[in-house]
């Protein structure tokens, strides 16, 4: 799977669970949450003030 700022939390987590390492390791530590599943990796990087293509680079690497 190509992994973009526009895909969901949960596509990443439903695709690729061995890729939720990688977003906790970014600061992601609300992935069990509802809402969380539903936002793209750009919104979520916005709450957690991460640069979304660094993130995109270390979840296509």
């Amino acid at each position: 799977m190509n992994f973009t700022r526009e895909t969901k939390i949960g596509e990443i987590l439903e695709n690729a669970p061995e890729k939720a390492e990688v977003l906790l390791g970014a600061g992601m530590h609300c992935l069990g949450c509802p809402a969380s599943q539903e936002e793209t990796l750009e919104e979520a990087c916005q709450v957690h003030g991460i640069d979304v293509n660094e993130l995109v680079n270390q979840l296509n690497a």
